[in-house]
């Protein structure tokens, strides 16, 4: 499995760290960011700009989300609090993996219900995990290298829109020269091969065989068993392993469901894997690699509180959806 999933993430972080300052540094995240700050303050408690690093998510990778999340914070744009939520409820997988476990797992007729399903769940967590520890604990202060280099506050009576533009284009006078950005891309495409590759694969490698070669999961996941059977998920014994083995790799839960018959299963343990977020071997590397102050057992307490918190959810919609 690492032997696929290290040429996929030597792709995307090539393309990323290259990418990377066309998105963040010409005003694009400067124009959204202003024109969805209200309501992703009052929803979310997070600056409107983190709608990019959720896009940039679901278009192309969970990492790159994270990799935009670390820079912005780093450039103080995003305080400790907002990068840790941001990292942790906004780094959803892309599209195409969402198709390819719906496909593996043999529930691709239901890609809508279960995407919709997804979704939901994922919008109730971002809701709430932010709101609790240990991420409602974080300061709201800044990287220090750098400090706060952004303004929350509309002044005047200039019209969003056109506020939205005057700090696009403000963030896009002080973009760096094209020797700079150059500079600035080999860099990042050089700390991640061989900074942030090598952990990756590392950490990878450890939780995939405590993950396939030893009964840690099935141990762990001994108490979820009556936890499904309350709530009338069949082959509960057979399912329960796959709702905690996520937090090793994204796609192990589609892997172990896959041999269990019932459809309803299938769709719930789907939808559960897509939005429980942190997987050691891709996020959860990165964010402890990075500068973001996460340490693994916040990690740890916030898949399981995704968990709790997106697993009734999911068994409801499944309920109602697939029946």
């Amino acid at each position: 499995m690492l032997n696929d999933l290290a040429p996929v993430l030597l792709t995307f972080f090539f393309f990323a760290a290259l990418l990377l300052p066309f998105l963040v540094d010409f005003g694009f995240m400067e124009f959204i960011g202003s024109l969805v700050r209200t309501p992703f303050r009052l929803i979310f408690g997070l600056p409107g700009r983190s709608a990019i690093d959720a896009t940039a998510s679901w278009m192309g990778s969970g990492t790159v989300g994270v990799l935009i999340t670390t820079q912005q914070y780093e450039q103080g744009y995003y305080n400790r609090r907002e990068a840790s939520a941001i990292a942790t409820n906004f780094s959803i997988v892309s599209i195409a993996f969402a198709l390819l476990v719906t496909s593996f797992i043999g529930i691709n007729h239901l890609f809508i219900p279960f995407y919709l399903t997804v979704v939901v769940a994922g919008l109730v967590a971002a809701v709430i995990v932010p709101r609790l520890p240990p991420l409602s604990r974080k300061p709201n202060t800044y990287y220090e290298p750098a400090g706060c280099r952004i303004a929350e506050e509309r002044t005047g009576s200039t019209g969003l829109l056109r506020y939205s533009l005057g700090m696009a284009v403000a963030r896009a006078e002080q973009a760096p020269g094209t020797r700079q950005l150059l500079r600035r891309a080999l860099f990042n495409v050089a700390d991640i091969f061989f900074g942030l590759l090598p952990l990756v694969i590392a950490i990878g490698t450890v939780a995939l065989v405590f993950a396939e070669f030893t009964p840690l999961f099935t141990w762990l996941s001994y108490p979820m068993v009556p936890v499904l059977e309350w709530m009338n998920v069949p082959e509960a014994a057979a399912a329960a392993p796959a709702t905690l083995v996520g937090f090793a790799d994204m796609f192990l839960p589609a892997v172990l469901a896959s041999d269990i018959e019932s459809e309803l299963t299938r769709f719930v343990i789907a939808c559960l894997s897509l939005t429980q977020l942190i997987y050691m071997s891709e996020i959860g590397a990165l964010l402890l690699k990075s500068k973001i102050p996460l340490k693994l057992w916040e990690l740890v307490a916030i898949f399981l509180l995704r968990t709790a918190i997106t697993l009734p959810i999911i068994v409801v919609m499944g309920h109602w959806l697939v029946g």
